[in-house]
């Protein structure tokens, strides 16, 4: 039997903000423009995946 886990997630979002920058190195400047750019990446991933959902 495979093992299932909840996981509390915002709508829209695949990889919050706050788990993906635990994985970078420390950030010394812009930090707001590279979270800008990772939630609008992440959220065009959340688009493509309901949108391969709902077309097929």
């Amino acid at each position: 039997m495979t093992e299932t886990r909840e996981v509390e997630r915002k709508p829209g979002v695949c990889v919050p903000w706050e788990e993906k920058l635990k994985e970078l190195p420390p950030i010394a400047q812009g930090a707001e423009l590279v979270r800008k750019v990772w939630q609008d990446t992440d959220a065009l991933g959340y688009v493509f995946i309901w949108h391969c959902v709902l077309s097929f």
